[in-house]
């Protein structure tokens, strides 16, 4: 990945990945003096430097990965009191913001799955082109991916892959998983893909065979759509009238949610002859993007990562937030500890 240039009003080093889609970031969260933005997916600062950059504001930036905390030290720094840096998870972000001293604030933006420092170390286990720990937490707490398929049924792993990764051969590879663990424990990513080799084989042209399996297993050990739901709905806690919410994706089963989302908050209640007053909850945001907003074909060029992004964004409205979470994000998928239950 090619570092951002260097030189800019908040320096503190270089950045070491591309944010993507950051100048339409910057354009649908309309950054302005004295306002304070959130930023729930941290990273490698990306975003945050450009909102800083963007005008005299304050950024309460949040990452569940204390990599990424320890790694934003020199950028706090740098911020002169402008940039509060939590760790905690990007679901709690109302609750961070108003722990910062915001009780509203007028942006949040959110960058959804692995940040690309995460591929790019081998020891964090999240890539299967390097060999490393069969890890992939974000947080460095609960169970690893090795856990999981040490004791995951064949029925949950099956599950898992075929509902978070959309493979079609997710039963097969279930199969060979457990049949493969029997022999000896699977603890590198190395082993993991072989195994999931011996079942879907490369094809010239198409993603790697683990591809898939690798993003559901990360997504599950991460509670990553659970997360994205309750953050949704505390982005729509904490923003006040006016301000901007921005959603960057990276995959269907993410956008599929951001966008169900901001359509039911949107939609206003219709009325029937019988009933011409429309009741329920009122819609909390005015929709800025109808269609999602892709990268062009220079950005893809520069930041081949950038190929499969989606950028969702709204504005709220005055109406009281919505009661509950996106709670069926997870339909058919075993919670977490139900999985890692013993045998």
């Amino acid at each position: 990945m090619t570092d951002r240039d260097g030189g800019n009003a908040v320096d503190g080093g270089l950045v070491r990945h591309i944010p993507v889609l950051a100048a339409e970031v910057l354009d649908f969260l309309r950054v302005r003096e004295g306002g304070v933005y959130i930023d729930g997916t941290f990273g490698a600062g990306g975003y945050t430097r450009a909102i800083l950059d963007a005008a005299d504001c304050h950024v309460i930036a949040i990452d569940r990965d204390e990599t990424a905390i320890a790694r934003g030290a020199g950028l706090v720094e740098a911020a002169n009191g402008r940039l509060a840096l939590i760790h905690d998870r990007f679901s709690n972000l109302d609750e961070v913001a108003r722990d910062a001293g915001s009780e509203a604030v007028d942006g949040v933006v959110l960058d959804i799955g692995v940040s690309s420092m995460q591929l790019d170390e081998a020891e964090r286990g999240f890539s299967f082109r390097n060999d490393g720990p069969l890890d992939m937490r974000m947080g460095r707490d609960g169970p690893s991916v090795a856990d999981l398929v040490a004791v995951a049924s064949e029925r949950d792993l099956s599950a898992i892959i075929a509902r978070l990764g959309e493979e079609r051969f997710a039963r097969p590879i279930a199969r060979a998983i457990v049949r493969a663990r029997d022999e000896a424990p699977i603890t590198t990513t190395k082993q993991l893909v072989s195994v999931i080799e011996r079942v879907v084989h490369a094809r010239p042209g198409q993603i790697h065979p683990a591809t898939r399996t690798f993003q559901a297993l990360r997504i599950f050990v991460n509670e990553e759509l659970e997360e994205l739901a309750a953050a949704l709905s505390a982005a729509e806690r904490i923003l006040k009238p006016g301000g901007r919410l921005v959603v960057v994706s990276f995959h269907s089963l993410e956008d599929r949610i951001v966008k169900t989302f901001l359509a039911e908050r949107s939609r206003i209640a219709a009325g029937s002859r019988h009933a011409p007053e429309a009741r329920g909850p009122q819609p909390t945001f005015n929709l800025l993007t109808r269609k999602p907003v892709s990268p062009g074909e220079d950005e893809v060029e520069r930041n081949p990562r950038a190929r499969s992004a989606k950028l969702r964004a709204a504005e709220r409205n005055a109406a009281p937030a919505h009661e509950g979470d996106a709670d069926e994000v997870m339909r058919g998928v075993p919670t977490l500890a139900e999985a890692m239950r013993p045998r």
